[in-house]
C-alpha cells in the first residue's frame, strides 16, 4: 500500500479553471488519480480533480511560505 500524501477527495461544487500543463504532468496526475482510487478502493478520480488538493497540500506544508506569511502579517 503505497503511503500518498492526498487522502480521498471530497465532492465539492465544482468550478471550472483553465490550465495549460505539460503532458509528463498531467501523464503523472492520471497515474495519481488511478493509484488513489485503487488505494480508496474506489474508481479512478478526474486527474484534474487532484490539481486543488495538491495545491492545498503543498500550501500548508510548505514551512518557507508559512514563515513569510507569519511574517508578513505580524508587519501589517
Amino acid at each position: 500500500m503505497a503511503k500518498l500524501k492526498l487522502g480521498p477527495i471530497v465532492d465539492a461544487k465544482p468550478v471550472k479553471v483553465t490550465v495549460e500543463l505539460p503532458a509528463s504532468l498531467h501523464r503523472d496526475l492520471v497515474a495519481y488519480a488511478e493509484i488513489l482510487g485503487r488505494e480508496a478502493g474506489q474508481p479512478s478520480a478526474d486527474p484534474l480533480r487532484l490539481i486543488v488538493p495538491m495545491l492545498e497540500r503543498f500550501i500548508a506544508t510548505d514551512r518557507g511560505f508559512a514563515t513569510a506569511r507569519k511574517s508578513r502579517k505580524s508587519s501589517q
